[in-house]
């Protein structure tokens, strides 16, 4: 057997094994539930700036992004902007595409360090609501000039914003591309963990994603990718469209 083979068949069967491993799965939410006391997805940077992602995501989505190739990857939810950072240097290796940042609040001080950045040439940020018909309209004039597009969705974790951005946003993302919805861990954590939130457990973009996958029949969770991350947020929430 050709050796790369082997190694990509031995890896598969790995990740299957992980998948019926009830109590690595036990010990993985636990470390997420416990090292969440001290923000630890806050502990790291990409080139720079602060990302606020669990490093397997980030892994996660490189590999994504590598497969995928798009032309465009939009994201809501700028925050400090690392993520924007990280996509654009993605986009700068594969050599082609551009990153759309959305923000209902892009603080002055992101918005100075984004725009220094070297990556910056590839990156277009919107202030807005994601969920906003004006910004929709926007976003919907620049994904005409592209053919791949990704989507993240890391905004406001309600089950009604996300609904809305997942019903919104949905139809931009083309055909074996993904469509990324942050922060599903939400429904794995006990009730009541984030305080002074409008989200909880049954309140999040988990609930959101499940009700948007029994009538939308495009997408299909991509369970190998949290089966392999473990420590993840974004457990059912790596969506590829299959049609």
């Amino acid at each position: 057997m050709d050796p790369i083979q082997q190694f990509e068949n031995e890896r598969r069967s790995n990740i299957k094994k992980i998948e019926k491993d009830k109590k690595l799965k036990s010990l993985a939410l636990k470390f997420i539930v416990d090292s969440s006391k001290y923000n630890y997805p806050y502990n790291f940077s990409w080139l720079g700036r602060p990302i606020i992602q669990y490093p397997q995501d980030i892994v996660a989505l490189q590999e994504t992004i590598w497969q995928v190739k798009p032309d465009l990857i939009i994201e809501a939810g700028i925050a400090h902007g690392g993520s924007l950072i990280f996509y654009a240097s993605m986009l700068e290796l594969i050599g082609k595409g551009e990153v759309v940042g959305i923000d209902i609040d892009i603080r002055k001080h992101n918005r100075k360090e984004i725009e220094k950045h070297k990556m910056f040439k590839r990156i277009k940020m919107i202030g807005g609501s994601s969920v906003d018909e004006r910004i929709i309209k926007k976003v919907e004039k620049i994904v005409k000039k592209h053919k791949r597009v990704i989507v993240c969705l890391d905004s406001l974790h309600s089950h009604k914003h996300v609904s809305k951005e997942l019903e919104l946003y949905s139809k931009f993302v083309s055909k074996r591309s993904y469509l990324v919805v942050f922060d599903t861990i939400i429904e794995y954590m006990p009730k009541g963990f984030f305080k002074d939130r409008l989200w909880d457990k049954g309140n999040n973009p988990a609930t959101a994603v499940k009700a948007f996958l029994k009538k939308n029949k495009n997408f299909i969770i991509d369970k190998e990718i949290e089966n392999k991350l473990l420590i993840t947020a974004t457990p059912g929430g790596f969506l590829k469209r299959i049609k």
